[in-house]
This record gives structure tokens, sequence and C-alpha cells, in this order.
């Protein structure tokens, strides 16, 4: 009997996908939960499991279209009765059975069929792949089998660091990107780029942006962050930026205005229990904005942690559904790039969004007309009309610009 195999949800507000690579053909035998194909989001890159065993009838869509949440995308007969663990265990004595049986030639050529995502998670960890062994179909090579190794194998002090620097300079790239771009020039658009494209547009049409601004003397953060990162680097074994300082000020600010902590839904608005921070992070001229989860519930430490171990991910591109769902609250790290100023667009449903620009150094004057070098920074923030008006915005960024300027190292949870 053919079974559907539908565009699953992939992540939060996630609409649609687009099939990058189909990593079956028909005739091919699957079993239940082997990647069918490769798919790309506004959110994530992610594969799509067979939710069947069985024979592969038809691809419906073709390599690079995008398609709707929910609609067909193949056909697999199969006999089983449904997506329940008798499918599972079924799949589990096929593949003991397997295990016993000697690879076909074609069964063979797909263990060195690697995927995008295995091929660069290999390529970020310095691995051969010849060293991993396969879980996937015929012996395939998964990212998870990448991962697996990745955990088991021993740290060397040669391995490059993964870690995202809001610094007072914008970064400069040691080489020329790999492509570039020819004035009158038409460029393919990536599945990703449209996906991010389709999303921002969207939100631009839907949400009533509003924004503001404001500044914020940061001296005491810079000189307490300058006394210890070399410290945290060695006990901690990464680089402590300044993010983790903002995102603690912003999450108990949005303990005490929790109207920016919600979303419009439907003509209402919905408040958030939990506080769960999505954090912008660029990577391949894509932005992914992976999510941690209970932000309010963690220390300086903790965010720090979470902040490090999602740009790791985002880098090797082992983002997974769950680090991309959920978030209340995005902010966002321009100043890694020098920007002093930005509108940011709202990540929505979220009804609101924070610009963290570069800290930078200059001469203000002071209470007692005296004139002091300084590091000042602006936090620009962008809100949904509809659910915020200006006062209650104005007043979070003075919470948030209190919390920045009173810091002590004293107050660190």
């Amino acid at each position: 009997m053919a079974k559907e195999i539908l565009m699953p949800q992939l992540g939060e507000s996630v609409t649609e996908g687009t099939i990058d690579r189909w990593l079956v053909k028909p005739g091919d035998t699957v079993k239940k939960y082997d990647p069918l194909a490769e798919v790309t989001t506004d959110k994530v890159n992610a594969e799509v499991p067979s939710s069947y065993s069985g024979t592969v009838k038809e691809l419906v869509v073709e390599e690079n279209v995008t398609v709707a949440v929910g609609d067909l995308i193949a056909y697999i007969d199969s006999n089983d009765d449904d997506r329940s663990d008798k499918g599972a265990e079924s799949s589990q004595t096929e593949e003991q059975q397997g295990q016993k049986e000697e690879l076909s030639d074609a069964e063979s050529s797909m263990k060195t069929r690697y995927s995008p995502a295995v091929l660069m998670l290999a390529n970020e960890h310095n691995i051969d792949l010849k060293q991993v062994k396969g879980t996937g179909r015929a012996n395939r090579i998964t990212k998870k089998d990448v991962e697996q190794f990745v955990a088991n194998k021993p740290v060397s002090n040669a391995e490059p660091e993964q870690a995202i620097e809001n610094e007072t300079k914008p970064s400069v790239q040691s080489s020329p990107p790999e492509t570039s771009v020819t004035a009158g020039e038409k460029v393919p658009v990536t599945g990703v780029r449209k996906a991010i494209a389709q999303n921002m547009v969207k939100s631009v049409q839907e949400i009533p942006h509003a924004w503001t601004m404001v500044e914020v003397d940061v001296t005491n953060l810079v000189r307490y962050r300058n006394e210890v990162k070399d410290a945290w680097k060695e006990k901690e074994g990464y680089t402590l930026t300044y993010m983790p300082f903002f995102m603690e000020a912003v999450t108990q600010s949005l303990q005490s205005f929790p109207q920016l902590n919600s979303s419009w839904e439907n003509d209402h608005i919905v408040y958030k229990k939990d506080i769960n921070l999505s954090v912008a992070i660029a990577h391949d001229e894509a932005l992914y904005v992976p999510v941690i989860h209970g932000a309010d519930e963690l220390s300086l430490k903790g965010l720090a942690k979470n902040l490090q171990q999602l740009s790791q991910k985002t880098k090797s591109k082992r983002l997974e559904s769950r680090d991309m769902q959920n978030g209340t609250f995005t902010i966002n790290n321009t100043g890694s790039f020098g920007s002093v100023q930005s509108v940011p667009i709202i990540n929505r449903p979220q009804a609101a969004i924070l610009s963290v620009e570069s800290i930078v150094k200059r001469p203000v004057v002071k209470d007692d007309d005296s004139i002091a070098i300084r590091s000042m920074v602006n936090l620009c923030l962008s809100i949904d009309h509809r659910v915020l008006d200006g006062l209650i915005a104005g007043r979070f960024l003075q919470d948030v610009k209190s919390r920045l300027e009173g810091f002590s190292k004293k107050d660190l949870s």
C-alpha cells in the first residue's frame, strides 16, 4: 500500500521548506527513520526521515523546489499499519537480518555517499570519514554518526575555537570568500537565502514595526570582562564574550516587563511563561536563530556555555529542530560586525528584537561637566506596535540600561 510522506514542520513559525537533495530514488528500499531528503528552511537545515519501512515508489517534488509544511513530497510502498512502535520493531528486525548479509555493490556505494551536512561536520573537526562507522541504510554515515565520533574523539589543543566575539572593531576575513560576484551578474538564490527573504518579507508585511534606541555606558562591564577573560578561557576552554552579560540583563528586564516576552496571535496577545532567548548567529552568508531555553533560570556562566554550544552547532551545521523552536525574544549581535546603529526586523511571531551594537570608546560629558573616556554601546529595539507601545518599550530599555550601567561583579549569579 502506498503511504504518503509529507513535508514536516522543522521549527517554530516555519511554514515551508526547500528540497535541497533527495537521498533516495524510486525503487530504493528504506527503513523507518532512514533519511529521505535534505531540506532547508529559514530556521534550520535538516534531513526528512521516512515514516515507514518499505520501497520508495515516487518522488513527487523535484530538488530545489519549495513546498509548504504538510504538502505531499513522496510515496512509499509499505505494509506498515501505522507509525507506531510496530514499524520500529520491524525496522530493527530488518536491520539485524541485514547485518548478517553481505552488502551488494549498490549498497556498498551508499557508504561513501555523504550528505553535505556530514561533509561539513567532518571538515569542521578534521575527521577522516573512513574511520566513522555508519549506522544508516546500507551502513551510510549520518550526522549522528559523526556527532558521536566527535563526542568520543580526544580533544586536541590544536583544534580551532568556535566563539562569538563582540569586540570594539568589526570582524575581518583572513581570506576572500570562496565565491565572488561581478556587476550585472545574475546569481541564483539558494534555498537558505530564499527562505530568509520570504520570512523577512512576511515579517515586514504583517507586523507594524516601531523602533527606539538607548545609549549605555558599559565601562565597568568591559573592565570586568578584560580582568577575567584569560582565566575564564583557561578554566572553561572557550572565550568569554560580551553577549552573555547583555543576555543576562535582558532576561532580568523581561521578568520585570513581561509584555515584551509575548506574541500577537489571531487578534489577541499571548504572554509567554518561559523566557527563551533566540540568538542570531551568522554563518556562511546565512543567519540562524537558535534558542536558549529557560534563559531566566541560567546564571551568567550558564548563558555563556549555552551560547558557545549553539555557536559550535551553527558553524558545524548540527542545529536540530528543537534548537530552533519556542523562542520568545530575540537578541542580535550586530556589534560583532562593527555596526553602531541598526533597525532589526522582528523574528515573527515574537513581539520584539534587540540589537546590541559595537562597544566603542569615546569622550562623554559627566554630571559634573567633566569629560571622561568611556566604553559606550547602543541598544536598538524593534517592537510589534500591535502588542507594545513606546512607553513600555522605553521603560524596558531604561531597565536594561540601568542593569548594565550598574554592573558589579558582586551582582553576578
